[in-house]
């Protein structure tokens, strides 16, 4: 494929439908009618010399080649843009950026970044969906997102493939909740092992899509000699401790909430510490419109 062929506006048209999915979508983003959309990628794939895609029912998706060259599309596109905005800096960033999130990053990350980007920069537009860790990962591998917000704990580190990488987005230490009892204040006497220990009769709530938070929670256990019992598994961090004030049980919460009738007892001695990341694919956080997404993420952590 010479490079000399090569139309930028067919490529992002390429770029776009395996972000998006549906020729339907990819005219309504780039503001071009469907027939349009699919007469320039049939060029493309001219210019390939192979398909670039095939039907699937009454939509149409990337062929291998066509995924391939996606990849490349964003590299491509991202010097493109680059030299544009080198030669015109105040030349704004624009395009779909496909995010999945844990619930909690949602409303701490992503929506201060929503409302930045409606009053400031119209044309980035977030496509959001909610996933656990794992799940956001999975899609990430497969290209179906290009950004992750995913979460570890120091207890129970995360391990990226090697075709991803990581950008922290700061820490939060977490605590034990568990019910209050009359003058109960969250300032627990001895280390973490030591609080775990008054609680190994009772019933302990984890996640029910993401298994971090339960490895913490058997490994601190076993360090204090017993094995928890698992009775309640949830997601929802809202969920968890109003299972918590109805006495289903004990599980772990931010340090920092406030929530009347539960206790938060600190951890320490193993200090539990959730970590957040930003994940994408190696060398696709240069895409302009991503660039820009991750910035704001990062600026607008406390």
């Amino acid at each position: 494929m010479n490079d000399a062929e090569v139309d930028p506006r067919r490529l992002e048209l390429l770029l776009e439908l395996s972000r998006l999915g549906s020729m339907r979508e990819v005219s309504e983003v780039m503001h071009v009618t469907t027939s349009t959309v699919s007469q320039q990628l049939a060029a493309l794939s001219r210019e390939a010399g192979t398909p670039l895609t095939e039907p699937e029912g009454r939509r149409v998706r990337l062929t291998p080649a066509g995924r391939r060259l996606a990849g490349h599309a964003v590299t491509i596109l991202a010097a493109i843009e680059a030299a544009r905005r080198d030669l015109d800096p105040e030349a704004p960033p624009a395009g779909t950026v496909r995010v999945a999130a844990y619930a909690s990053a949602f409303r701490q990350m992503l929506l201060p970044v929503v409302r930045i980007l409606a009053g400031q920069w119209p044309e980035v537009r977030l496509r959001l969906f909610e996933h656990e860790p794992a799940e956001a990962l999975a899609l990430l591998a497969a290209d179906e997102i290009d950004l992750a917000l995913t979460y570890d704990y120091n207890l129970a580190p995360a391990r990226l493939d090697g075709s991803l990488q990581g950008q922290p987005l700061g820490a939060t230490p977490w605590s034990l909740g568990t019910p209050s009892a009359p003058g109960a204040t969250g300032q627990s006497r001895g280390t973490a092992v030591e609080v775990f220990g008054r609680y190994r009769d009772s019933d302990w709530i984890v996640n029910s899509r993401n298994t971090a938070d339960e490895e913490v929670v058997r490994i601190i256990a076993s360090l204090a000699g017993f094995e928890p019992r698992v009775t309640q598994r949830a997601d929802s961090l809202d969920l968890v401790q109003d299972m918590i004030l109805a006495g289903l049980g004990v599980g772990l919460l931010p340090a920092g909430r406030t929530v009347r009738g539960v206790t938060l007892r600190r951890l320490r001695q193993p200090e539990v510490v959730l970590r957040p990341y930003a994940v994408t694919r190696r060398g696709h956080d240069a895409w302009p419109p991503l660039a820009l997404v991750l910035r704001l993420i990062a600026e607008t952590q406390p």
